[in-house]
């Protein structure tokens, strides 16, 4: 049994397609044999705190009196327990203005944790995640992998390598606002990602 940790960022819901898709992706994962056991997140859903100057020094071990920080910390523990304790982790990922949503930004600022998922060394960070690999769902309504203009795929590649996830595969819905055919063209080359990743178990 695989413990599965679902992050869906979407500020669209469940008329998401990049939301749809990871529901795609999980069925394929059950349908090849796996007995995933799912947390799911709705992060659009959570209200997650801004990381701002007192949550900052509250993250780094200061201790602040503040009712809302010490929530926001204990909310902290929480999510990275969840994430330590996954084997992998799906996170949606639609492009929004060439980046990812805003929630999905604030959930790693919340787990990616100087001394709980990463560590200082005296040449590079090392992260302390282990065991856990990672599939992105990533909707576009243009074009963009490989091109400059995709800010996410080096972001998240970089964000979760900083805590020790290496593995990290993306499974991309492209073009999908462009016309006539973009969006079938986009989520048939999503679906056979899918097939692709929902192997056997």
């Amino acid at each position: 049994m695989a413990n599965v940790l679902v992050l869906k960022s979407s500020i669209n819901g469940e008329t998401s397609l990049t939301n749809q898709l990871i529901n795609e992706f999980l069925a394929a994962r059950q349908a090849a044999g796996h007995d995933d056991r799912l947390i799911e997140h709705d992060l659009s859903a959570m209200a997650l705190p801004t990381l701002d100057r007192p949550l900052f020094a509250a993250l780094r071990g200061a201790v602040d009196p503040q009712p809302a920080i010490r929530k926001a910390v204990a909310l902290s523990d929480q999510l990275i327990a969840e994430l330590k304790a996954s084997d992998l982790l799906v996170i949606g990922a639609p492009m929004y203005n060439l980046n990812v949503p805003t929630d999905l930004k604030k959930w790693f600022d919340l787990v990616a944790r100087a001394r709980e998922t990463f560590r200082y060394t005296e040449s590079w960070p090392q992260g302390l995640v282990e065991g856990v690999r990672a599939v992105v769902v990533s909707s576009r309504g243009g074009i963009h992998q490989g091109e400059t203009t995709d800010a996410v795929t080096p972001y998240l590649r970089a964000v979760l390598g900083l805590m020790g996830i290496q593995e990290v595969e993306f499974i991309y819905a492209e073009g999908l606002d462009n016309r006539p055919h973009g969006r079938d063209a986009g989520i048939a080359s999503a679906r056979a990602q899918i097939a692709r990743l929902a192997v056997p178990a």
